[in-house]
């Protein structure tokens, strides 16, 4: 006798379980964040200005020779600015499942998720600042 399928009930998922040894759990966890990320960019045309500055940053950091706590610094905060952008992006998804005509609560916490990139984005000017800036000044 089958037993009742219930709306939590995913026979694949749970064959998937089964089957999978612990290493194999984990690359599965693996396999799923990574898809996460790629839709979390896919078609984010303010993810990929942030890549772009973080490219720069980074290129800037290698040629003015900043230090290993200056890279701990511009590592965190660009970090911190691509991760809250992935954030932003899943709420977006999320909002688009439930629904398609404009609803102020989730129009609100679309418009506090951009809120928090602009914060981390302000956040990774200042340090770009505190660290690019003496170093800029000096070349002049």
């Amino acid at each position: 006798m089958t037993p009742p399928i219930s709306s939590n009930h995913d026979p694949m998922e749970e064959r998937r379980r089964a089957s999978a040894s612990r290493w194999g759990h984990w690359s599965i966890k693996f396999v799923r964040a990574f898809r996460g990320i790629y839709w979390g960019v896919h078609g984010q045309s303010s993810f990929f200005v942030h890549t772009l500055a973080a490219a720069g940053v980074t290129t800037a950091g290698a040629l003015l020779r900043i230090t290993a706590a200056e890279w701990l610094a511009v590592t965190l905060a660009i970090t911190l600015v691509l991760t809250a952008e992935l954030f932003n992006s899943a709420l977006e998804h999320l909002a688009r499942a439930f629904d398609v005509e404009h609803h102020p609560s989730i129009g609100a916490a679309l418009d506090i998720a951009s809120g928090a990139v602009l914060l981390a984005s302000i956040g990774a000017a200042t340090v770009g600042t505190i660290v690019f800036l003496p170093r800029i000044i000096a070349l002049g």
